[in-house]
Formats: C-alpha cells, sequence, structure tokens
C-alpha cells in the first residue's frame, strides 16, 4: 500500500502539491477563526431559572414557588433533568437539556410554559427569570473594585450604573454579577410603638407606600384641535418626599409616613459579602456567552475597563482587573504550543 503511495505522489507530483496547499490554505484559515476556551463545551446545554419570594421561608417557597414550576417545566421539549433550590426568598430551578437538539428553540419553549406558570404564583412573588446562555466554564473575568472615600453602598451603586452596563456591552459577554457593598435603596423601617400609638396598621403603611412609589397612567385630554397626553411626573423618589405621603387621619390631621416610620437610603440585606486584598470591596464577576471566544472577549472586556480607568481613578477607586483571568491559561497553552512548534522546526 505504502508503494502506491508512494508511486501515485511520483507519478502526479503537481496534483499532490495542489492538495497540499488546500489542506494548508484550510488549516490555515481554520486556525485564523478558531474560537479558544479553556476547556470545550463538555456540559450538555442548561437553563437556569430563578424566582424571588421576598419574605418567605424555605418550606414556603418549595411549596409555593418551586413546586408549581417544576410541574410546568417537567415534559417540556428535549428536557432530560430538571434539579431545583428552594432558599429563604429564592427559587432556583436548573434545567438540562439533551444533546443534539436546538438550544435556542428549547430555550423559547421552556420560557414560554416558565411565563405561563407565572401566572399562578402568589402575590408578591416576582416574575421567573431565565438567566442568560454561557458556555460550560462560565467565568470569563473577575474584578474588584475598593474606595477608601466613598461608602460600600456609593460604591455599589456607581459599579451598578456605570461599570456593570459597560460590561454588558462588550460582545460576548453574557452576565455580569455584582457582589458586596449593598445594594442601595429607599426603606421604610416603621416604628411599632408609633403605630400602636397612632392606631396605624402595617397594612396601611404598606398601602400608602405602594400608592407613593407606583406609577399610573394619567391618560388624555381631548380638545377640538388636538388629543393631549399626561404625563406622569414621579416626584416621590426621595426619603423625604415619600415620608411626607399620608397614611390616615387623626382627629383632622393628616398621619405622614415618617410619624410612624423612619423614611431613609439603606442597603437591601444581604446575602454575601466579598473583600479583594483583606479589604471590603465590590466584586463583579463576568460570563461569556454560550459557543463564545473566551479570549476574544476577555480582551474586550479589558478594553472596557481600560476606558473606565481613569473615571474610578478621579473617584478615587482602585480598581483590581485581573483577580480570575482564565484566558491566562489559552495564552500559556498557545505560546508552549508556538515554541514546541519553532524548537521542533530548529531541530
Amino acid at each position: 500500500m505504502l508503494v502506491r503511495i508512494v508511486q501515485f505522489a511520483l507519478r502526479f507530483p503537481w496534483l499532490v502539491v495542489s492538495v497540499a496547499a488546500l489542506v494548508l490554505f484550510y488549516g490555515g484559515t481554520t486556525l485564523l477563526h478558531a474560537k479558544y476556551d479553556v476547556f470545550p463545551e463538555f456540559v450538555p446545554a442548561q437553563a437556569e431559572i430563578q424566582a424571588e419570594a421576598p419574605g418567605l421561608a424555605p418550606e414556603d417557597v418549595e411549596r409555593l414557588v418551586t413546586q408549581p414550576l417544576e410541574n410546568a417545566i417537567n415534559g417540556g421539549a428535549n428536557i432530560e433533568a430538571v434539579r431545583s433550590e428552594s432558599i429563604q426568598g429564592l427559587s432556583a430551578i436548573n434545567v438540562t437539556f439533551a444533546e443534539g437538539t436546538d438550544i435556542f428553540r428549547d430555550r423559547q419553549l421552556l420560557a414560554e410554559r416558565v411565563a405561563e406558570a407565572a401566572l399562578s404564583l402568589p402575590a408578591g412573588v416576582r416574575t421567573p427569570v431565565m438567566g442568560p446562555m454561557t458556555s460550560s466554564t462560565m467565568d470569563l473575568l473577575k474584578v474588584g473594585f475598593v474606595s477608601h472615600t466613598m461608602s460600600g453602598m456609593d460604591l455599589r451603586t456607581l459599579v451598578d450604573w456605570t461599570v456593570r452596563p459597560r460590561l454588558l456591552a462588550v460582545p460576548g459577554v453574557a452576565r455580569a454579577i455584582v457582589y458586596g457593598g449593598g445594594r442601595r435603596e429607599i426603606q421604610i423601617q416603621v416604628a411599632p410603638e408609633k403605630l400602636a400609638a397612632l392606631g396605624v396598621t402595617l397594612a396601611d403603611v404598606t398601602a400608602a407606600a405602594t400608592a407613593a412609589t407606583g406609577i399610573r397612567g394619567a391618560g388624555f385630554i381631548d380638545t377640538p384641535n388636538e388629543r393631549i397626553l399626561l404625563a406622569n411626573i414621579d416626584t416621590t423618589r426621595t426619603p423625604e418626599a415619600i415620608g411626607a405621603v399620608s397614611v390616615t387621619q387623626r382627629d383632622g390631621a393628616n398621619v405622614r409616613l415618617s410619624d410612624v416610620a423612619r423614611v431613609v437610603y439603606a442597603a437591601e440585606p444581604a446575602f454575601g459579602d466579598s473583600r479583594v486584598q483583606g479589604e471590603p470591596d465590590v466584586l463583579v464577576s463576568t460570563g461569556s456567552q454560550y459557543g463564545a471566544n473566551t479570549l476574544e472577549v476577555t480582551r474586550g472586556v479589558e478594553a472596557a475597563l481600560a476606558e473606565l480607568a481613569p473615571m474610578l481613578k478621579a473617584r478615587g477607586v482602585t480598581m483590581y482587573a485581573g483577580l480570575h483571568r482564565p484566558a491566562n491559561f489559552i495564552e500559556v497553552a498557545l505560546r508552549n504550543v508556538r515554541d514546541s512548534l519553532l524548537l521542533g522546526r530548529c531541530w
């Protein structure tokens, strides 16, 4: 067999050279457009569904949220396994799809089932959210932010509203999760003794707070010449404005929210924290999209962080941009391959 191959190559040398040139061209093109990752996609496609249920105990979350969602999900198209976890205030469901199927179609059918099941969830449970498609390794880059001039809540606000949107705009980034610092919110901290003294119930406070912060359509006014739209100007987004909202009346006087509670900016209840270099910080963990080129996306994220660096430095924020960078493994592997080829060619 080997003799025939050699004879064929000697008889048709131009054909052998042409085939070799085509193979070389194809290999070079594939190399230029190859997608690099730490590992191949070694796990089946999955979807993560989370539903927040503030104030509910794990047992109530399991009974009122997780089980109805699981009942709706089970039996869906190309679903192999459904696993769930119910903790205080949160239901997390992981759905694994069969290999070789159209993941985009499967996720669409799953989203329709979840949307239908969401209508039957109890009041107060937030709409279930399906997480983005991420790669099997998921981690892309972890970035820490430390400041000695800003409070943890202010630093978290800066990262949430400035850094995170910029990172999500980088092509190939599927998620950017922020940890630590304390998310800023307006809290109505009720004083029970004041409620009892004024004869106000917690339901009255809840109704007043809901009415004060909700947005309702104002409608329109028709005139002989045109229809004038009425815009809703929201002026109750400060603690002072919400505190001035009337809850009820006692002896001809208004009882305001500030009379029965403290209305202040505060951090939401924490379920975790983060530190870098032993100091409290705000950590951003980014993840790549399913099938993305980890090396290219990482460099895109680093370019976005370089754009934000002058602004962060001016605000007194120190950025640690390489706390965990899986692209390092890819770069080292490529460098080792290059060195091995060069050494092999020299010898």
